[in-house]
């Protein structure tokens, strides 16, 4: 414990004699120098902090209105919801459904051989995936899209329904 009280007491004396000797060799011209600069920091401070505060505002409203059009076109179904991967930082990969997704896929397979990883190097990142795994993924896809699609016809049967009404007499 007396060699940390020591390095302690050492650093500071170090800093007490640095700083008095910086103060102290200072000239006319370098304290006139020193104190402009504090009196223009304590001056221009309170203006510069209202400057960013304004920058962070609009940036802060423009995130928001860039996750509010996101989330209009999620629900309208323009663009697909992240997945679980896209949060976790899996890379660009989008959900959005390949053109053929149909049975034939499910037994296709970019691997080289059985076993084989997807990395050269035979270590596996938290974004590789099995075989197995892409096809969950397939037919998780496969039955959003499917829901989508049955929303979509109920929602026309619907429209067709209410046209139908109007013209039936009771």
């Amino acid at each position: 414990m007396t060699g940390l009280g020591d390095a302690v007491s050492l650093v500071g004396g170090r800093v007490v004699n640095n700083v008095s000797s910086s103060f102290g060799s200072l000239t006319l011209q370098q304290w006139i120098r020193l104190i402009a600069f504090a009196g223009a920091y304590m001056l221009l401070r309170p203006y510069l902090i209202k400057l960013g505060g304004r920058l962070q505002m609009k940036q802060h409203e423009a995130d928001e209105k860039a996750s509010l059009a996101e989330a209009v076109a999620i629900a309208a179904g323009e663009k697909p919801a992240l997945s679980a991967n896209d949060l976790r930082g899996g890379g660009k990969k989008s959900t959005a459904v390949p053109a053929g997704l149909g049975s034939d896929l499910d037994d296709s397979d970019d691997e080289t051989g059985p076993g084989a990883t997807s990395t050269a190097s035979g270590t596996a990142s938290g974004t590789d995936w099995g075989k197995n795994a892409r096809k969950r993924q397939r037919k998780m896809l496969r039955q959003m899209l499917e829901a989508h699609e049955q929303q979509l016809a109920d929602a026309q049967a619907d429209e067709e329904d209410k046209d139908i009404e109007e013209f039936l007499e009771d």
